[in-house]
């Protein structure tokens, strides 16, 4: 089923953290998935990275981030997404640029023919509270502050990996600013997505199957982008939302309908395991995410990548697509 369909489990909102009673300006509230809330005006996100090998050969350890920004406006999209197709829990969508004769200049972007929108500007929300996040040093809160208006652990906050347990309540309580009073977000905390190590590898008139270990609890949301041209710029992609129950097809007429779009260099699967809370800021709301992502090689009929000539049969050379031909 999709994710809309995924009954929500999110915590209640949490009093402020360090003690005592709630502050009186706390006046955000926790909400659903599926409430009206207004725009997404950014938030936190925290990523529970895989360790992968790049192209290059180097390899990075599996590790945990935190980030966050949040924004007065919606920031401006400048590539224009129209589905195509959809079979089961996926969707097949083809981009097209839009134009505009006057340029934007530097404080906007181009989003629709003849159309410029505006950067928003970013703001701080005073000091983060994180809680139920631990650290390689056993501790399980910290506090970030705002630098640039942008949110990360201080240079001295290691995070663990992975740095809770599925299910533990996971929060953070910014102390507020002029921008926005004081508000709590909170969600759960996930596993680390394990997809099959099976190899993938499209082909035509065939599904693409994936596999990964289900959860005992399966609360969370499974989002799959499949982008195989993105190094020549992107042709075409295809997105699931789907339930984390361990599997999920792309169905045969959607990979056809991407491999008609043409393939570039080094064509990639993002399968993302994610757990998603919300709070009502100004004129808009912030969300907490919780996140585990895998990148995984997919194997494209016809497609030899590489980043130079030497990595090309004879007689062929890299094309800046990341091809050999």
């Amino acid at each position: 089923m999709r994710r809309r369909d995924i009954a929500a489990t999110l915590f209640a909102a949490l009093a402020a953290c360090g003690g005592g009673e709630a502050s009186a300006v706390d006046a955000t509230t926790a909400i659903d998935a599926n409430d009206d809330v207004g725009p997404r005006l950014g938030g936190f996100t925290i990523d529970l990275v895989a360790a992968f090998t790049a192209s290059t050969g180097e390899t990075t350890a599996a590790h945990t981030t935190v980030v966050g920004k949040i924004y007065d406006g919606v920031q401006p999209e400048t590539v224009i997404w129209t589905a195509q197709a959809t079979a089961g829990d996926c969707t097949l969508s083809v981009p097209s640029v839009p134009r505009c004769t006057t340029p934007c200049g530097a404080t906007a972007a181009c989003v629709a023919d003849e159309t410029c929108q505006a950067y928003p500007s970013s703001h701080a929300v005073g000091d983060v509270e994180v809680t139920g996040v631990k650290t390689t040093a056993g501790a399980a809160a910290f506090t970030m502050s705002p630098i640039v208006n942008g949110y990360q652990p201080g240079a001295a906050t290691v995070l663990a990996y992975p740095p809770f347990t599925a299910g533990d309540a996971v929060a953070m309580h910014a102390t507020g600013s002029d921008f926005a009073p004081a508000f709590t977000l909170a969600t759960h905390g996930i596993a680390p997505l394990e997809l099959a190590a099976d190899p993938l590898a499209l082909a035509s008139g065939q599904p693409l199957a994936l596999t990964w270990t289900a959860p005992a609890d399966a609360t969370a949301a499974v989002h799959v982008k499949l982008d195989i041209s993105h190094h020549g710029g992107s042709k075409g992609k295809i997105e699931c939302d789907t339930a984390d129950d361990g599997a999920v097809a792309i169905d045969a007429s959607l990979v056809d309908a991407l491999l008609a779009l043409g393939a570039a260099g080094y064509p990639t699967i993002i399968v993302t395991r994610s757990a998603t809370g919300h709070a009502a800021v100004a004129t808009g709301h912030v969300d907490l995410v919780a996140a585990s992502t895998v990148e995984r090689a997919v194997a494209v009929p016809g497609v030899t990548s590489c980043t130079d000539d030497t990595e090309c049969p004879s007689g062929q050379s890299c094309q800046p697509d990341l091809t050999c031909q």
